[in-house]
C-alpha cells in the first residue's frame, strides 16, 4: 500500500498532508476538512452571539439564520472551488492576481488568528471550569497542551481531521439533546423562518461575519490543498466538501438556536446576565447542564484553537522557506505564544477584540474579491476549468454584501480609535 509522506519531512508548504492509503487519507480527508470549517466558525463566540441573539429576537432569530446559512454557502462553495481547483492558497492566488497582495491577506489573517486564538484558550479554560470546575487558568493551560498534543503526533494530519470531526459530533449530539429536552415552539420557529415578525440587518452581517470571516474563510480550503484534493478533476468532491461543511454550522447553529429558544420562550430572563449560555443551560437542564454546556463550549473553543492556529500558519507559509519547512512546529508555537499571553492576562484585551473583529470583516471583501476575480477573469489558474458564470455572479452578488460589512468594520476601527 502506497503511504502519504511523513508530515515531519515536506518542504512544499503543507502544514500536515494526511498518513495512510492514498483512497482512506483522501477520505478522512475531505470529512476533516469539512469540520475543521465548520468547528472552526462555532467557537465561543458563536454559542455566545446564538445565546444573545436569539434571547433578543426571540423565534424571529430564525429568518436571519437561514439568510447567513445562504450566503455562507454562495462564499464557501466559491472559495473551495477556486482555491482547490487552482492547488493554491487563497494568499498565493493573491499574490498572482495583484503582486504584494497576498503578503497583505496573510498579515490580516495572521494577526486576526492570533487575537481570537488567545481568546478562544480563554474558552477551553471557562469551559473546563464548568465541565470539571477546574480553574479557568489551569483549564486554559491543560487545553493548549491537548492541542499541542496533536500537532506534535507523527501522523498529525490524521489525528487532526480525527479529533476535529469527533469533537464536532459530540458537540451537535448534546446541543440536539438540548434543543429537544427544553421543548422550544417548533412550529412558530418554522413559521419566523419564512415570514419573520422582525428583521434586524446588523444581526444578519454580524452572524456572516461569524461564520466567514477572517481565517474561517480559508481553514477547509487550505486543509483540501494541504491533502492534495486539488484540481478540476476533484471539483465534484471539492463542492460536496464545502456544502457539507457550511451545512454542519448552519445544524449547530440551528439546534443551538432552538435550545435557548425552548429557555426563553419558559420564562428565562437571559438580557444582561453574565454569561447567557451558561445560565439557558442550567435554567433548561439542571447542574448536569451546567457540566453539559461546559463539553460544549470546550469541545467549541479546542477545535477553534486548532482551525485557527493551522489555517493562521498556512498563510505564513508564504513569508519564507524556512516556515514552510518547519510549518509544524510553527504551528505549535503559535498555540504556546497564544496561551502564553492568556495566561499572563487572563484574557484576550478587549480593544484587541475589537480590532481584530473588525480586521475580520475587511479580509472577507479583500480576499473574497480575489477569489471572484479568478473566477470570472483568470482561467489560467485555474488549469483551463470553465468556472460556472451562476456559481460566480451568485458570489459576486455576496461580495458587494461583504463591502458593507468592511465598511461597518472600518467604522468600528475609526470609533475604536477615537475612544
Amino acid at each position: 500500500m502506497t503511504q502519504a509522506p511523513n508530515p515531519d519531512t515536506q518542504d512544499d508548504g503543507s502544514v500536515m498532508p494526511p498518513s495512510g492509503t492514498a483512497a482512506t487519507a483522501t477520505k478522512g480527508a475531505l470529512l476533516g476538512a469539512m469540520f475543521l470549517m465548520a468547528t472552526s466558525a462555532i467557537g465561543p463566540g458563536f454559542i455566545t452571539q446564538t445565546t444573545v441573539f436569539t434571547a433578543q429576537l426571540g423565534a424571529a432569530f430564525a429568518f436571519a439564520i437561514v439568510i447567513s446559512i445562504i450566503v455562507d454557502v454562495a462564499v464557501q462553495l466559491n472559495v473551495w472551488r477556486v482555491v482547490g481547483i487552482s492547488g493554491l492558497r487563497a494568499q498565493d492566488l493573491a499574490n498572482k492576481v495583484i503582486p504584494g497582495f497576498g503578503y497583505v491577506l496573510a498579515g490580516l489573517v495572521v494577526f486576526g488568528g492570533l487575537v481570537f486564538n488567545i481568546g478562544n484558550i480563554g474558552g477551553t479554560g471557562l469551559g473546563a471550569n464548568a465541565m470539571l470546575g477546574v480553574d479557568a487558568k489551569i483549564g486554559g493551560a491543560i487545553s493548549a497542551l491537548v492541542a499541542i498534543g496533536i500537532f506534535v503526533s507523527k501522523r498529525a494530519g490524521v489525528a487532526m481531521d480525527r479529533i476535529v470531526v469527533v469533537l464536532g459530533v459530540l458537540m451537535i449530539a448534546m446541543v440536539a439533546y438540548a434543543a429537544v429536552a427544553t421543548e422550544p415552539p417548533y412550529g412558530e420557529a418554522l413559521k419566523q423562518t419564512v415570514l419573520p415578525d422582525k428583521v434586524e440587518f446588523l444581526i444578519i452581517t454580524t452572524l456572516i461575519g461569524g461564520t466567514v470571516g477572517g481565517y474561517i474563510t480559508y481553514a477547509g480550503a487550505h486543509r483540501i490543498v494541504d491533502s492534495g484534493i486539488t484540481g478540476p478533476e476533484r471539483v465534484a468532491e471539492i463542492s460536496r466538501g464545502s456544502t457539507t461543511g457550511i451545512l454542519v454550522t448552519g445544524v449547530m447553529r440551528a439546534l443551538l438556536f432552538l435550545a435557548i429558544l425552548g429557555v426563553v420562550v419558559g420564562g428565562v430572563n437571559l438580557v444582561g446576565v453574565d454569561n447567557p449560555p451558561a445560565v439557558a443551560f442550567e435554567a433548561a437542564l439542571g447542574k448536569v447542564g451546567l457540566h453539559i454546556f461546559g463539553v460544549i463550549l470546550w469541545a467549541a473553543s479546542i477545535t477553534s484553537v486548532i482551525g485557527a492556529s493551522y489555517t493562521s500558519v498556512s498563510f505564513l507559509t508564504t513569508f519564507s522557506e524556512s516556515i514552510k519547512r518547519h510549518a509544524q512546529w510553527v504551528v505549535i508555537g503559535f498555540i504556546v505564544f497564544s496561551a502564553v499571553i492568556y495566561l499572563s492576562l487572563g484574557q484576550t484585551p478587549a480593544t484587541l477584540l475589537v480590532l481584530a473583529g473588525a480586521l475580520n470583516g475587511l479580509i472577507l471583501p479583500f480576499g473574497f474579491g480575489i477569489i471572484i476575480w479568478v473566477a470570472l477573469m483568470r482561467r489560467d489558474l485555474l488549469g483551463g476549468y470553465r468556472y460556472p458564470k451562476v456559481l460566480a455572479y451568485v458570489g459576486l452578488v455576496v461580495w458587494l454584501l461583504t463591502i458593507y460589512l468592511g465598511y461597518e468594520s472600518f467604522s468600528g476601527i475609526v470609533d475604536l480609535w477615537q475612544q
